[in-house]
């Protein structure tokens, strides 16, 4: 069947299609019954987070290596940044603002477009910033190859700009497609609306990531799609330019085949998901080790008492009692095992009251035994 919106890339759902996000969804299903400490999760999230802003200012030529994106991220804030410093260090800042709105789900809208944008464009000049206006009498926006100087792409002129974004707004909230028809879409509108004078294929990476995530197929914040965009530059421009001529308006505005890009962002979530699913079931393996080596001796003895005699609430207090050392001792050595997920505080009136094993670890309370011992 066919859907149908006035400027609006319009799709026939395919059996590759389908099998496409047949195949993601069963790796949804896999990763959502794998469940990782916080310690590790977090440090994965981390990795992943800076990957994608590595690989998405890659696609846009940005010189930085994946080794010197990674010093950029971790650096003082305050510091002076060279340009394509500065971009890594705002796509990163973006995933963030994004993981936040993710928790709320908050809905697709123009001023998250904007926002999102706005971040991207950090520390570049206002009119970078925003919604592009009309260009001079005679002077042609266009996206221009950087070796040849042709036109590349003639995006929609500036004055039909804010209906295009709020179509494909209303299009993103009230459509019953599938959320990962859904993303490809975003994507592709995004980029083919080119709303900004820069950082349009950026922003479109973000937003339709951000879709992913606030339905169920952001996979815990783990891998990177950008990646897979990255690997083949000119694949992922011709998916997205379908053949069609430069000009929006003469069938970019609703390609005839719009299953090429479809089928080719499909794809790369479904090779992001299989490697998600490799790393998360990887990391599970080795995460009790992964987590035990961030303790001590003693830290160990405590969690190996704690899995052998409480199946219940403890207080540092009670603990201290019978192994017979003093409660601040056991204090700051609970503290070092909730750091790394081994046992969860409870809190009354911000105060911590006791504590209980973590689900990590009933759940491998075998291994963890075998291990420290």
């Amino acid at each position: 069947f066919r859907r149908n919106v006035i400027n609006m890339i319009k799709f026939t759902l395919t059996n590759e299609i389908l099998k496409y996000i047949t195949e993601i969804d069963k790796n949804r299903y896999n990763v959502s019954s794998v469940n990782l400490s916080p310690n590790i999760a977090n440090k994965l999230r981390k990795n992943s987070k800076k990957k994608s802003s590595y690989a998405s200012n890659k696609i846009e030529g940005n010189p930085l290596t994946e080794n010197q994106v990674d010093e950029v991220i971790e650096n003082d804030e305050r510091k002076h940044f060279l340009k394509p410093e500065q971009e890594v260090r705002n796509y990163f800042l973006a995933l963030n603002y994004l993981e936040e709105k993710a928790k709320s789900k908050e809905l697709f809208s123009k001023e998250l477009i904007l926002d999102v944008q706005k971040l991207v464009e950090k520390g570049a000049s206002k009119e970078k910033i925003g919604l592009r206006g009309p260009m001079p009498p005679g002077v042609l926006f266009a996206v221009y190859d950087s070796k040849t100087g042709n036109a590349d792409y003639i995006p929609p002129e500036a004055k039909d700009i804010p209906e295009l974004i709020d179509e494909l707004v209303e299009y993103v909230n009230t459509t019953d497609d599938h959320p990962l028809i859904v993303a490809a879409i975003v994507h592709y509108q995004l980029v083919t609306i080119h709303p900004f004078e820069d950082g349009n294929g950026r922003t479109a990476r973000l937003l339709s990531g951000y879709i992913l995530d606030i339905n169920g197929y952001g996979f815990n914040g783990i891998g990177s799609l950008e990646e897979y965009f990255a690997y083949d530059v000119d694949e992922y421009y011709n998916s997205i330019q379908m053949g069609l001529p430069a000009l929006y308006y003469s069938g970019r505005d609703n390609p005839p085949h719009s299953e090429i890009w479809i089928n080719y962002f499909l794809r790369m979530v479904l090779l992001y998901s299989n490697k998600v699913c490799d790393l998360q079931l990887s990391s599970n393996s080795d995460e009790v080790a992964g987590s035990l080596s961030y303790l001590k001796a003693r830290e160990k003895e405590l969690l190996l008492f704690l899995i052998q005699n409480y199946n219940r609430e403890f207080t540092p207090k009670e603990v201290s009692e019978e192994i017979g050392v003093t409660n601040k001792t056991i204090i700051n050595r609970l503290a070092v095992l909730s750091k790394n997920g081994f046992v969860v505080p409870n809190l009354v009136k911000q105060r911590v009251r006791s504590y209980e094993l973590s689900d990590f670890t009933k759940k491998y309370k075998n291994e963890i035994v075998d291990k420290i011992k």
